[in-house]
């Protein structure tokens, strides 16, 4: 089975988070980091890493304001959905995150995680929550 990728997109940076092969389980990858708003520096990078990994799915995270409304970073997100699907032949589904980064600062620092450490990984982390998130809502 292919993967299924988790984004959580940025200004400046991008978490990566992969699925196992069964599709169950998400694991921390890595995090992009690009030039301010600069999405196309961005999306070389996802694609290599798609090609590399042969993803067949994409979570994407979709920010929305605690009232469920959507501002500017969630059509920058609608946005980045529309240059991964042309650029590569790939089903992108945008997620919900809403609380993602702070369950993932929670995990981490429930791990006992030094705070330099939680910076350089919160995006990453983020990620494996908005794609975990997905996994488990489809069993």
């Amino acid at each position: 089975m292919n993967k299924i990728m988790g984004l959580d997109l940025g200004s400046k940076t991008c978490g990566v988070a992969l699925s196992d092969a069964l599709g169950m389980l998400a694991s921390a990858v890595e995090t992009i980091r690009f030039e301010e708003d600069n999405y196309q520096q961005c999306l070389e990078k996802v694609c290599a890493f798609i090609d590399a990994n042969k993803v067949e799915k994409i979570v994407l995270g979709l920010p929305k304001h605690m009232n469920g409304e959507e501002g500017i970073r969630a059509q920058i997100s609608r946005n980045f959905k529309a240059m991964l699907e042309e650029a590569r032949k790939v089903n992108v589904i945008l997620w919900d995150e809403r609380l993602s980064t702070v369950s993932a600062h929670k995990t981490m620092i429930s791990a006992n995680m030094k705070r330099n450490k939680r910076k350089k990984m919160i995006d990453t982390m983020a990620a494996v929550v908005i794609l975990q998130g997905y996994l488990d809502a489809r069993y």
